[in-house]
C-alpha cells in the first residue's frame, strides 16, 4: 500500500507563491503517475496537473504559465510549484498516484488515481 503525504500549504497574499510537496511511501514511486487536484469548499475536487512516471506533464487551463508541477524520484517526492497565486486557488490540495498504464484523459480525472494524500490547505488572501 502507497501512502501519500503533502506539506507546504498555507496562507498567502495574492501574487504571491507557494510550494507544496507530496511524499510517497514504497518502491514504486518512480512508475508512479502523480496528479496534483484541488477542492474548494462546495466544489467538486478538480485537477490541478499531472506528470506521467516518464515526466510527461498536463496542466488545468485555469493555472497554465502560474504552476508547475515535477518529481524527484531519488527522493519519492511530487512537488507543486504554485506561482502568481489568486484567492481563486484558495482550496485544499490533494496529491495522487497511481501505478496503472492511464490515458491522458484518465489522469485528468479523480477515478484515474488510486492512492490520495490527506490534503493540504492553501488560502490566498486578497
Amino acid at each position: 500500500q502507497v501512502q501519500l503525504v503533502e506539506s507546504g500549504g498555507g496562507l498567502v497574499q495574492a501574487g504571491g507563491s507557494l510550494r507544496l510537496s507530496c511524499a510517497a511511501s514504497g518502491r514504486t514511486f518512480n512508475r508512479q503517475h502523480m496528479g496534483w487536484f484541488r477542492q474548494a469548499p462546495g466544489k467538486e475536487r478538480d485537477i490541478v496537473a499531472h506528470i506521467t512516471s516518464g515526466g510527461r506533464t498536463n496542466y488545468a487551463d485555469s493555472v497554465k504559465g502560474r504552476f508547475t508541477i515535477s518529481r524527484d524520484n531519488a527522493k519519492n517526492t511530487v512537488y507543486l510549484q504554485m506561482s502568481e497565486l489568486k484567492p481563486e486557488d484558495t482550496a485544499v490540495y490533494y496529491c495522487a498516484g497511481t501505478l496503472v498504464s492511464s490515458t491522458l484523459q484518465a489522469l485528468g480525472r479523480t477515478t484515474g488515481y488510486d492512492y490520495w494524500g490527506q490534503g493540504t490547505q492553501v488560502t490566498v488572501s486578497s
